[in-house]
């Protein structure tokens, strides 16, 4: 997917086209901040998490960023980042993986690769010896939006005797962890570096690197989330747990790299006399994430005739999307001005993470190719 000619912002494309179908907004300019925001702030490698978007624009701007490494799920998207950055370094961290897919990873060359049980480290065997492979930690640490270790990894125990399996067979031995999505609390990333401390020293292994996971969260909600806090908490509870000669770290941010740096501009195709809404885009499209974490409340409605902010008091409505599907309604009302009219604009802030990713294009509805801008605002 690729981005269209610059605008200035959203709102300059909007009044001139008048677009009746969903459009994503794309800047450059943010997304090439927050990739040095975690670039400075982090005390180690930063990856991205390719999942959250796998877009051409997103992963060649990554790219002159200075991103290098990337956090990729399938054979899918190491050719996709390969493409763009032929000598990228590829950690494979889907966890469960087929024999046929290891061999194409094998064949691509991955740098390094989780593991969450003894099955799936038998998998690899075909990879060089060389290869970092990392044990997937799970724990149960409230703070996030969802938890990802009911799917993924084990407990303290299991990942001593698996860590200890993969010194063994001469692999480079790491751990990993991912906290959970949008998580915001610092003490989360706490609870996972002093386990992964302690599951090391049991079990008699130097490990390389320690691997914290994404879950950074993004600004959805209220005051933007202070990831230098969590980096800082990162860094001394490393020092703290592993003692003088800590293992470098490396994060994976997904969500928190990319998500600021699009915006999801819907219009309202018709308002219903008790109060509901009608968009041009739903659960199906570039909102699909609503059903699961909400829809945040970063959101701009804007007239068609002019381009002015709507700001009547807000009323509480309930969006329903274009298809032609009864759940295709966002799960829970929606403060929007009242004064909003049929034809104007509702711009989603903060939608650049798994909204292009998952939308569909269900009933002939969907968001088009993002247009480029230089401010989002």
């Amino acid at each position: 997917m690729r981005a269209s000619q610059n605008w200035s912002n959203p709102i300059a494309h909007l009044i001139r086209h008048q677009p009746d179908t969903a459009r994503y907004y794309f800047c450059p300019a943010t997304l090439h901040a927050t990739a040095l925001r975690f670039q400075s702030g982090f005390n180690g490698l930063v990856t991205y998490a390719v999942k959250a978007n796998a877009s051409e624009e997103v992963l060649t701007n990554l790219v002159a960023a200075g991103v290098r490494t990337f956090d990729v799920a399938s054979p899918v998207e190491m050719r996709a980042v390969r493409a763009v950055c032929p000598d990228a370094v590829l950690h494979y961290n889907n966890p469960v993986r087929s024999p046929d897919e290891v061999a194409l990873a094998a064949a691509i060359g991955v740098a390094s690769c989780s593991v969450d049980c003894p099955t799936e480290l038998d998998k690899l065997s075909v990879l060089p010896k060389h290869t970092e492979i990392t044990v997937r930690l799970a724990l149960p640490v409230p703070g996030a939006a969802y938890d990802f270790g009911e799917k993924f990894g084990v407990g303290p125990e299991r990942a001593i005797a698996l860590l200890r399996e993969v010194a063994k067979r001469g692999f480079t031995p790491a751990i990993t962890f991912h906290p959970g999505t949008q998580c915001a609390d610092p003490a989360a990333w706490g609870s996972y570096i002093a386990c992964a401390a302690e599951v090391a020293r049991t079990a008699d292994v130097r490990i390389a690197r320690l691997n914290v996971g994404g879950g950074f969260a993004a600004h959805r909600n209220g005051p933007a989330p202070d990831l230098e806090a969590i980096f800082d908490h990162i860094s001394t509870q490393t020092k703290l747990h592993f003692g003088p000669t800590p293992p470098a770290l490396v994060c994976e941010p997904g969500r928190a790299m990319v998500a600021d740096a699009f915006a999801l501009a819907t219009r309202v195709k018709a308002l219903r006399e008790g109060g509901s809404v009608f968009l041009n885009d739903g659960i199906y499209g570039g909102l699909s994430e609503a059903r699961d974490i909400g829809c945040g409340d970063r959101i701009r409605v804007i007239s068609a005739a002019d381009g002015t902010t709507r700001n009547a008091q807000p009323i509480a409505r309930v969006i329903y999307g274009p298809t032609c599907d009864s759940l295709d309604r966002l799960p829970d009302p929606v403060a929007l001005p009242g004064d909003i009219a049929a034809g104007d604009y509702v711009l989603f802030d903060g939608l650049g993470a798994y909204s292009q990713s998952i939308a569909t294009r269900f009933n002939g509805y969907g968001p088009e190719e993002p247009v480029t801008v230089d401010c989002l605002s």
